[in-house]
């Protein structure tokens, strides 16, 4: 019976941290789709300065993950995404005071700060409540959180700022963070795992990274950028398309990554990621050239669905790849590079995709970001091919 108990997943614990972690992308989300467009009307910005709210974010978001990857290991990861929420409500409280630009700007990168101290100790508190036996499918229900928020967070975002304005939008975020706090300090409070021997421990910039997670860094950050294109710009195309419904693109999307999820990992176990990673990046290159073409809400939402199928065969089985190639105490590492990636990728994406429209218009730009995916393959069966020559290789020197 005790360890029926000891194996359990859907605990309180797990079930509060993982709604937490809905609420917390929820309103990233909302912010993500929603903000260019509101700066580039009430300060009358262009595409690039508008997309500095992205960029700014998402960087400070990856700094932060690297000083809170570290900060785990002493201080209680609890309080460390207590201090987090605290910090991006008092940023996003700051929006509806902010009368300048850089003032919005520098609110940002506070936002970014604290998302990435409570997304990386969000991930560190499950991952402490899911039974070691079950720790993949443990982690695999937590990341739908984060898929649903990607469905959930742009329609109200979109929806609040349409309807009823953006300071509604703004408090209404702040309340989901308030919510977040009981539900935090509803949990119990982790052990902490024993420190490392000094033969374990890993020194110098490996904390960080492993060259053994390069590739995958590079395709996930590709991956992202594509993404960010349409964080950044998907409303303002829509206004240009007079597309009436676009927020459904981000439900259709994430519906689409909620259904192949399930089938990617499995087609992973199985055959490794050359049985995912191509097949995935074809269809998010699908999915941007008909968006890239699209004036009525039929291509809008199948367009919405080949990139959502792409996306959720691509994320899962590049995080399980860089998980699956480093050491057992690097997988912390690899997860927040995994995550850091993410808001890289978005981060140039919104400026460099950015840069494209102010020259050109969105149709153009989604096109350019759908060759990015045409670099994703060519980087990836170069290095395939490289690896499996190079396996030949040895194989003939033993």
């Amino acid at each position: 019976m005790n360890e029926e108990k000891q194996e359990q997943l859907w605990t309180k614990d797990f079930i509060l941290i993982t709604i937490s972690n809905l609420l917390l992308f929820s309103t990233v989300q909302m912010q993500a789709t929603t903000l260019p467009a509101y700066v580039k009307e009430a300060y009358h910005a262009n595409d690039f300065v508008a997309s500095l709210v992205i960029t700014l974010f998402n960087i400070c978001a990856i700094l932060s993950r690297m000083y809170t990857g570290e900060a785990i290991k002493t201080k209680s990861s609890k309080l460390l995404a207590a201090i987090g929420l605290l910090i991006a409500s008092l940023a996003m409280l700051g929006y509806y005071f902010s009368a300048t630009i850089a003032l919005l700007i520098f609110l940002r990168a506070l936002f970014g700060i604290g998302f990435g101290l409570g997304s990386t100790t969000f991930a560190t508190l499950v991952s402490n409540a899911v039974p070691p036996k079950r720790i993949g499918e443990g982690m695999g229900y937590f990341g739908l959180s984060v898929s649903l928020a990607l469905a959930l967070g742009p329609i109200a975002g979109i929806t609040l700022l349409g309807e009823f304005g953006f300071a509604t939008m703004v408090f209404a975020a702040i309340g989901m963070f308030v919510i977040s706090l009981p539900l935090l300090f509803g949990t119990k409070t982790q052990p902490k795992p024993a420190p490392a021997s000094p033969d374990q421990q890993i020194r110098g910039m490996r904390r960080y990274f492993d060259r053994k997670i390069l590739l995958p860094t590079i395709l996930n950050t590709i991956v992202a950028i594509t993404y960010g294109g349409l964080m950044s710009f998907l409303v303002l195309y829509g206004r240009e398309a007079n597309l009436a419904n676009v927020s459904w693109y981000f439900f259709c999307n994430a519906i689409a990554i909620v259904l192949v999820r399930p089938l990617s990992g499995k087609l992973f176990d199985r055959k490794g990621h050359i049985a995912v990673l191509p097949l995935g990046a074809l269809f998010v290159f699908i999915g941007l050239m008909i968006l890239s073409f699209t004036n009525n809400n039929f291509l809008l939402f199948t367009s919405a669905a080949f990139y959502g199928m792409g996306y959720g065969f691509l994320q899962p089985a590049i995080q399980a790849w860089m998980v699956k190639v480093v050491e057992p105490e690097q997988r912390g590492m690899a997860n927040a590079v995994f995550l850091s990636t993410i808001d890289l990728g978005i981060g140039i994406g919104s400026l460099l995709l950015g840069a494209i429209v102010t020259y050109s218009n969105y149709s153009v730009m989604y096109r350019w970001s759908a060759v990015f995916m045409l670099l994703f393959l060519v980087i990836y069966f170069i290095s395939y091919v490289k690896g499996k020559k190079a396996a030949k290789e040895q194989q003939v020197a033993a």
